[in-house]
């Protein structure tokens, strides 16, 4: 086993996954340096401010900088120079095509080949497709051969390339690195495990005696499928409910019923059975595409998964037809919009279900007031105040005011301490479309409101 003062970690990558992985194994103890290609982000990392918003993490960040654990690196080769362990934290975006966009990890790659002054062992924590981790070895290998071909290098340093997949949930990130379901390393040394489980024995010792039952170590690819896959179970469940909800809706029953109904099996448990507006953010959709695009790349016929996608998108389709029949006429009419970012505690809007129902409503002619805690500035990005549709408001109850109908659209928990009594008198109409069902329907509808929510009479 390694020593604790022999690991020095890299972090290449500071967004959503690699910043709250640096600061949590900097709280564990290890100095971390992290690294990041955009200059300005990192900068105001450095200067203790967290560039998005998640529960905790600017706290976290500024007392790790005055403890001296982490450090922003002034760029990822003096990084990668002073670490042996470099976990991989950048981008994968999605092409066209639905399949992975790999440049950014390629691109570290090359940069980690030319800047080993010693043994590294290479953490791929990104979520990327099967056999990614063995194109890093690739990569790698290719640098080492043509270097040795040029007299350039004699005997490249040792390295070996490992799978840590994240299981972080934005809102919830740090509670999840301290308190995680299953920590997954996918090795071909036992030089590489060793050193991985030896990174989060302070995390097994905080959790006391069952700690390391929560360690699973596997093969590389295995790692890599496992992290798509339980992404691609979780879109299933979502998109699994909210059929069922339609059902519902459709026979008299109410889909909160069915869910607890469905829940108490152990076996399916209750989360991610939450009926509403479908999922977004930048995990679940781009990477059921991509585990299809693989799987479809090699024989196996994910068919199921193209149906989640379906049925997501046609949640869009659900709201408005809600919408509709709530207002009649959407055209002129104004509404007011709660909630913005893909999910409760973040600021993130990128594939939010909001930004298509926005566009929608902008379409059939309403006029839009827009409030989130914490995602207008990201949102105003998308859609600026100039737009003669759009305005944004400072409270939930000052987007409602005056206005026609509610479309809730993000459960924060904000919006359930509103006083909806006193908001009544104040607006146009007294409606609520309710996509996420956070509402009590009796409740809201004995206070003279109009309700409609997902698959419950």
């Amino acid at each position: 086993m390694a020593e604790q003062q022999d690991i020095r970690v890299a972090v290449i990558g500071l967004g959503h996954v690699g910043l709250p992985t640096a600061l949590g194994l900097a709280e564990l103890g290890w100095p971390v340096a992290g690294a990041d290609d955009d200059a300005g982000k990192a900068q105001r990392i450095a200067q203790g401010n967290a560039p998005f918003y998640e529960p905790g993490l600017e706290e976290l960040l500024r007392r790790q900088l005055a403890a001296g654990r982490f450090a922003v690196a002034d760029d990822a080769p003096a990084a990668v120079r002073q670490s042996n362990i470099i976990m991989v934290c950048v981008g994968t975006p999605q092409r066209e095509d639905g399949s992975a966009n790999l440049s950014y990890i390629e691109r570290a790659g090359r940069m980690i080949a030319a800047n080993r002054n010693g043994y590294k062992l290479i953490v791929e924590k990104s979520t990327t497709p099967v056999q990614t981790a063995e194109r890093l070895r690739q990569i790698i290998e290719e640098y080492d051969a043509t270097a040795a071909g040029s007299g350039a290098a004699d005997g490249r340093p040792d390295f070996d390339v490992a799978v840590n997949p994240e299981f972080l949930r934005e809102g919830s990130a740090l509670c999840d690195f301290f308190h995680p379901d299953r920590i997954v390393i996918g090795a071909a040394s036992r030089r590489a495990a060793d050193l991985l489980a030896e990174l989060y024995r302070p995390l097994f010792a905080r959790l006391g005696a069952a700690g390391e039952q929560r360690l699973l170590v596997t093969g590389i690819n295995a790692a890599e499928i496992i992290k798509h896959a339980a992404n691609a179970f979780l879109a299933t469940k979502v998109s699994f409910i909210n059929m069922v909800a339609d059902l519902c809706e459709a026979m008299g029953a109410d889909i909160t019923d069915v869910a607890q109904g469905l829940g108490l099996d152990h076996r399916i448990a209750p989360e991610f059975l939450q009926a509403g507006i479908g999922f977004g953010g930048y995990c679940l959709p781009k990477d059921i595409r991509a585990f299809e695009r693989v799987a479809r790349e090699n024989g196996v016929d994910f068919g199921i998964l193209r149906a989640v996608e379906r049925a997501n998108r046609g949640r869009i389709d659900k709201f408005i037809a809600m919408a509709r029949g709530a207002l009649g006429d959407i055209e002129g009419k104004t509404v007011a919009v709660w909630g913005l970012s893909f999910k409760p505690g973040t600021d993130d809007i990128r594939d939010a279900p909001s930004l298509a129902v926005v566009e929608r409503l902008i379409e059939e002619g309403a006029r839009l007031r827009l409030h989130d805690p914490y995602a207008m500035p990201a949102f105003r990005e998308r859609f600026p105040p100039q737009m003669p549709a759009v305005a944004y408001a400072a409270s939930p109850e000052d987007a409602a005011a005056g206005a026609d109908a509610i479309a809730l659209l993000t459960e924060w928990p904000q919006y359930e301490k509103v006083d909806l009594a006193g908001l009544r008198e104040r607006m146009a109409a007294a409606v609520i479309i309710d996509g996420r069902n956070m509402l009590a329907p009796a409740a809201v509808r004995a206070l003279g409101f109009q309700y409609h929510s997902i698959g419950r009479p």
